[in-house]
């Protein structure tokens, strides 16, 4: 097949960039990259007339066209390689562009990432518009409640719009506004200093992997035989199921679950942990287990599935230690992810990887390669959009060699945007009595909080403190806005404040931040015992 690259003029955004690529498509041609920075497009076969023809039918201009050797064994070169385009991809090559680095970008199969195309955006779209329709079914005494039938088709319409813009806004126009050249495609390493992206070798002094993570399917006897949904299923879906089961009760799982109870399903939560949100203090994912029961999600814990098979109306979960089978029509698999490392090849760059895929990294987030580094879901760090983030950006810093910084995520704050949200930052109680540390705990009802009872609402806080100064050592959340108070728990952590500065600060009063100064006064004081505002 032979390769033509065009020159073309009159390009000047990445939506020129989008039309010339349907156009070339529409000729016949394997679109290998356009860009419009450079003014140019690389194709793979079609004919070259045509080609010309169907580009200057959109506008644009072709000032000639070049043959191209596919196996060329001379690559282009590039100084700063970016493979991935999600979160922390586009915060190492914004953070390069800014040293002055020129940056090539492997967009790979998905532009943009996990976070607003299959992540955080469209769960957080979801979990709004269902709280919505909670809210006019069992409103606040003394209205009636107002039953609604979701129309999944137009709320999936708007999942896709919103996704498009901030596509658009977020990412293609950044991209744009930083000069930061594009190619669509998957990037393998052929050796320590040269990938191939659809053919074409590219050359690089430095580079940054990161390439997010996927959906990790557990091996479960008959389950891929019956079929199942991951997260991008169940956030694409157009149909409501019947009967909904969820396999995995941690963060996707649970928001998932709470969507789909909330759009009609009847949903079973399935976790082989002992508790749901098993990583959280025992008090809050007791609490939260309590309101999902309420709403009428079963879930049921220190479970074993044993095998999946399909029946006449849909699926069965057979269980050990004698639970009854679970029937449902679908099943959701939220049992964590896994890094996307398959395929790159990295041996042949020396790059070495963990059991489970994950990119080895220092603390600069360096590689076993001196000039490769990783950031993101790739590596074994927590996975958070905004810890990838601030991993990108370390990450360009140091790989330039303008800095020597180091990434520490101890205490990053971690949410589980149910209803009510959880949020935590700083150590569980186990944790840190596993340190060896003397510890004292708070554990307050919202029932305290004057916002809470206004609105109708419940929660809890726990406080973890050393003993016996009262340094803040973990705060851990659930109730309403859980996400927005953390944040002011995170910078007190960070400062090493304790329970008395929590108690001498200003609170907004009908606030639920509100409930760390109580919480932190009930060390001493029973709130019940104080009026408003005291």
């Amino acid at each position: 097949m032979k390769h033509f690259q065009l020159r073309i003029q009159g390009m000047t955004c990445s939506h020129c960039e989008e039309t010339v690529r349907r156009a070339l498509e529409s000729a016949g041609a394997r679109v290998l990259e356009v860009s419009w920075q450079k003014g140019i497009a690389r194709v793979a076969g079609g004919n070259p007339e045509a080609l010309k023809a169907q580009v200057e039918a959109t506008g644009y201009r072709v000032a000639r066209i070049e043959p191209l050797e596919p196996d060329d064994e001379t690559p282009a070169a590039t100084s700063m390689l970016v493979i991935g385009s999600g979160s922390a991809a586009f915060a190492a090559a914004i953070e390069a562009r800014k040293q002055g680095a020129a940056v090539t970008m492997i967009t790979g199969d998905r532009f943009g990432g996990t976070c607003v195309n299959v992540g955080c955006v469209p769960s957080k779209f979801l979990l709004h518009r269902t709280s919505v329709l909670h809210t006019l079914r069992h409103p606040p005494a003394p209205w009636r409640g107002c039953p609604e039938t979701p129309d999944m088709a137009a709320l999936q319409e708007a999942r896709k719009a919103l996704i498009q813009t901030l596509l658009q806004e977020k990412y293609r126009d950044v991209a744009d506004l930083w000069g930061i050249e594009r190619i669509p495609g998957r990037a393998r390493f052929v050796d320590p200093h040269t990938v191939v992206v659809n053919g074409r070798r590219l050359a690089f002094e430095r580079a940054i992997v990161a390439t997010g993570a996927r959906p990790w399917i557990p091996p479960i006897e008959g389950l891929r035989e019956a079929g199942f949904w991951t997260s991008t299923e169940a956030l694409e879906s157009p149909i409501i199921p019947r009967r909904l089961a969820v396999i995995g009760a941690n963060a996707v799982g649970l928001e998932l679950a709470q969507i789909y109870a909330r759009l009609g399903s009847r949903v079973v939560l399935l976790e082989a942990q002992p508790r749901i949100a098993p990583f959280e203090e025992p008090e809050i994912s007791a609490f939260l287990r309590e309101r999902l029961e309420q709403e009428g999600i079963r879930v049921l814990t220190g479970l074993r599935i044993h095998r999946v098979e399909r029946t006449a109306g849909g699926k069965r979960i057979l269980c050990q230690d004698g639970i009854e089978p679970v029937e449902v029509d679908e099943i959701l698999v939220a049992t964590g992810r896994r890094p996307n490392t398959e395929g790159l090849n990295l041996e042949a760059a020396g790059i070495q990887t963990n059991p489970r895929g994950a990119i080895l990294v220092d603390e600069t987030l360096r590689t076993s390669h001196p000039q490769v580094y990783a950031a993101g879901d790739v590596t074994p760090h927590p996975q958070f959009v905004y810890l990838a983030s601030r991993m990108g950006q370390v990450a360009a810093r140091n790989a330039l060699g303008v800095a020597r910084e180091t990434f520490d995520p101890g205490l990053a704050p971690r949410v589980i945007f149910t209803d009510p949200e959880l949020a935590a930052v700083g150590l569980t109680e186990a944790a840190a009595r596993e340190q060896g540390q003397e510890v004292q705990t708070v554990v307050m009802d919202l029932d305290v909080v004057a916002r809470a009872r206004v609105e109708g609402q419940t929660g809890r806080i726990k406080l973890v403190l050393e003993a016996p100064s009262g340094r803040l050592l973990g705060v851990h959340l659930a109730m309403p806005r859980a996400s927005e108070a953390i944040y002011a728990a995170t910078l007190a952590l960070q400062a090493g404040l304790g329970v008395q500065d929590l108690v001498r600060s200003f609170a907004p009063y009908l606030t639920y931040a509100e409930g760390l100064r109580l919480a932190a006064q009930a060390v001493e004081t029973d709130p019940h015992r104080l009026s408003c505002c005291a």
